[in-house]
């Protein structure tokens, strides 16, 4: 038996591969989602063996889809445009089924999920996982029930709230799940500095920097003030020329 997500904005290509999945028993259909941030969530909770990916959705297409998942699934894209398909062979898609297609199109594609392996498939998802970029433009971020995707570049501070992070940007902040030292490591450091064990500090939103006893004030763009600790001071006047 394998698990089975679908991820499709349109109700009437999720409605038919659900379809066609009725002819194959040993495909259990686990959930579905309608854009790329809930698949992002499903996915990363119920860890499917099998995704049927849809490429073009609001907010964040497919291949951004299999950039934020904890673990790769085998995929098997679905999609109405034909210029996506070298991309998507180049994430080691199974198949790459165009719209509209046939049920016979479909079960060949099915077909070709014997034909991998798991020991076949793994390595090719390790090779994606590898190839994926260090650090992300866009990070996904709780808001209220809803989870939404947010520019790093639009990031101004961060600080640790528990075992938690917020995320602040010019008007709102955000709740993170990971702690700051995880964040810390997902983001790039020529961007994002640790000036306080609680703080992380967006250079490009730094307006100025006052002198604070041996330490700094750092004056953000939005004229909020951040504290330097002594610890972190020598962080700032290497930047300081």
């Amino acid at each position: 038996m394998k698990k089975v997500i679908i991820v499709d904005d349109e109700k009437s290509g999720r409605t038919l591969i659900k379809e066609y999945l009725e002819y194959h028993s040993e495909l259990i259909l686990i959930g579905e989602a309608n854009n790329g941030v809930d698949a992002i969530k499903i996915i990363n909770k119920f860890k499917p063996d099998l995704v049927f990916m849809d490429i073009q959705m609001p907010g964040l297409t497919g291949f951004d889809v299999l950039e934020h998942l904890n673990e790769l699934p085998t995929i098997i894209f679905s999609t109405a445009y034909d210029k996506y398909a070298l991309k998507a062979f180049e994430v080691h898609a199974v198949d790459y089924l165009l719209k509209p297609y046939t049920k016979e199109r479909f079960d060949k594609a099915i077909s070709k999920l014997k034909d991998n392996s798991p020991s076949q498939i793994a390595p090719l998802a390790d090779d994606h996982i590898l190839s994926k970029p260090t650090f992300p433009d866009r990070i996904i971020v709780e808001k209220g029930t809803k989870y939404v995707t947010l520019a790093t570049e639009d990031i101004y501070y961060i600080e640790a709230y528990g075992s938690y992070s917020k995320i602040y940007d010019t008007t709102e902040n955000y709740l993170s799940n990971r702690g700051i030292s995880q964040l810390e490591e997902k983001l790039n450091p020529k961007q994002f500095m640790r000036i306080h064990r609680s703080i992380i500090v967006n250079l490009p939103s730094i307006k100025e920097v006052s002198k604070y006893g041996k330490s700094y004030i750092l004056i953000l763009k939005n004229n909020e003030k951040v504290k330097v600790s002594r610890s972190y001071a020598n962080k700032i006047k290497e930047l300081i020329l």
